[in-house]
């Protein structure tokens, strides 16, 4: 399993930012996949889930209406688009999904905030 993050980069505050995660080695639409980030000096929080079909999404509620989670299963590839955005979001985000009872993780990207 391999999961790869891009899309960060240096955004000001209101502006807006698409991540995506590539993926490989399992069987993408079988799979929930969730999107964490996590802040200078914080724990790695959740940002959001898609289900494996892409028909249901669930989001933190410091993010729920800014952010958007969507998947395209042709293209084995996950996206987070990001609206609004706050300094409180400068993180690095990650994509995951637990395999066989095993999570992985991408490298992250990094999202900055600032003006």
């Amino acid at each position: 399993v391999q999961l790869a993050e891009s899309g960060g980069g240096l955004v000001q505050p209101g502006g807006s930012l698409r991540l995506r995660c590539a993926t490989s080695g399992f069987t993408f639409s079988k799979y929930p996949m969730s999107w964490f980030r996590q802040a200078p000096g914080k724990e790695r929080e959740l940002v959001g889930a898609i289900a494996g079909n892409g028909g249901g999404t669930s989001y933190a509620d410091s993010v729920r209406g800014r952010f958007t989670i969507s998947r395209d299963n042709a293209k084995n590839t996950l996206y987070l688009q990001i609206n609004d955005l706050k300094s409180e979001d400068t993180a690095v985000y990650y994509c995951t999904v637990a395999v066989e009872n095993t999570r992985f993780w991408g490298q992250g990207t990094q999202v900055t905030v600032s003006s």
